[in-house]
């Protein structure tokens, strides 16, 4: 484990909660988050998390620099098959393009909240009973190979079980007023269609959970830079769906790519598990490799899709015939494309 030191620890909290309000107060009106200005976030973000690398590295070391890169950019990959289902979830519930943002965002606060638990709760299980990193290996190989095989189960939010509760807790009505999540209709408190969406949010990234915490304990076993990592990935989420929504069809090998680095991933555990419970001889794979793998992979599986240009015409026209006929959602371009429906309905 590394030596931390309080200050880091501080400012990374203290940069979050900044963040978040930051943006918070640059979104405090609800409108239609257009390329430009998604792009211009996601460059912001990009950028604080290589500033923050920086720091890592400065402070904590090149291993540590290296290890937080690694994590980040392995999170931030793995959260692409997020934005699929963020999508479909949008279609389904119809959520206006200017509630988007809103949505995400308590999205986000809800991640980083679980993603700090079950972070916490699998550095603490590691720690003790380390056999358990090749249960870890075999969800991520499990998950592979449901990349590969590419399942295309539609995903349907409202056979959720959090969202199924939300609806026997609570009256919901039809329509959304703005942001809100509750309205008092007839003398009493009725939910909004925003808070099923959210809460359909939360469940949906407690799922992928599963792979993405796995994932980033076989770069990294410090709390430290497994969460800092994932958050500054997930902050940055938002602004990714905004500029990648309607062009995740065009990357048809992702899914792929995706694939192939958590299966690596997954091998890099076994070898990590096996050097640490049978014997010292068994090699590792250098965090810096492992840097290098997931960037040429995760380049290669984009360049490609890109050569190949977007599926054929059959595919489309196959793709609108199962497709809603009207929606104003970015679902419509991305609820057909490859994605990890077939694990989300486990939830």
């Amino acid at each position: 484990m590394l030596d931390v030191p309080i200050w880091l620890w501080a400012t990374f909290g203290i940069g979050v909660v900044v963040m978040l309000a930051v943006d918070l107060f640059a979104h405090r009106k609800e409108h239609v988050i257009g390329f430009r200005e998604a792009a211009k976030w996601s460059a912001v973000w990009v950028a604080l998390s290589l500033a923050f690398a920086g720091l890592v590295w400065a402070t904590l070391g090149a291993d540590a620099g290296v290890e937080f890169t690694t994590a980040w950019l392995l999170e931030k990959s793995l959260s692409v098959d997020n934005l699929f289902v963020f999508a479909l979830i949008f279609g389904y519930f119809a959520v206006p393009k200017q509630y988007q943002h809103r949505a995400l965002f308590y999205g986000v606060i809800g991640a980083l909240i679980f993603r700090a638990i079950f972070i916490a709760a699998g550095v603490a299980i590691i720690s003790k009973f380390t056999v358990v990193l090749f249960v870890f290996a075999a969800i991520l190989l499990w998950s592979a190979y449901k990349l590969i095989k590419d399942n295309e189960d539609d995903y349907d939010p409202s056979t959720n079980a959090a969202v199924r509760l939300v609806r026997k807790i609570v009256p919901v009505q039809d329509e959304y007023v703005g942001a809100k999540f509750f309205v008092r209709k007839a003398a009493k408190w009725v939910a909004t269609p925003m808070l099923v969406v959210v809460v359909a949010i939360e469940a949906a990234d407690l799922v992928f959970a599963v792979d993405s915490v796995p994932a980033v304990l076989a770069v990294s076993d410090d709390t430290f830079i497994v969460y800092s990592s994932n958050a500054f990935a997930i902050l940055g989420l938002r602004a990714l769906y905004f500029l990648l929504a309607g062009m995740l069809d065009k990357f048809r090998y992702l899914s792929k790519g995706l694939a192939i680095i958590l299966a690596f991933i997954g091998v890099k555990l076994i070898l990590q598990a096996a050097h640490k419970t049978i014997s010292t001889a068994v090699p590792e794979i250098p965090s810096l490799v492992s840097l290098a793998v997931v960037v040429v992979v995760l380049a290669g599986s984009v360049i490609l899709s890109l050569r190949a240009g977007p599926p054929d015409e059959a595919d489309q026209v196959e793709a609108l015939a199962d497709s809603p006929a009207d929606s104003d959602s970015p679902a419509d371009s991305l609820a057909d494309s490859p994605a990890r429906s077939d694990q989300i309905s486990r939830s």
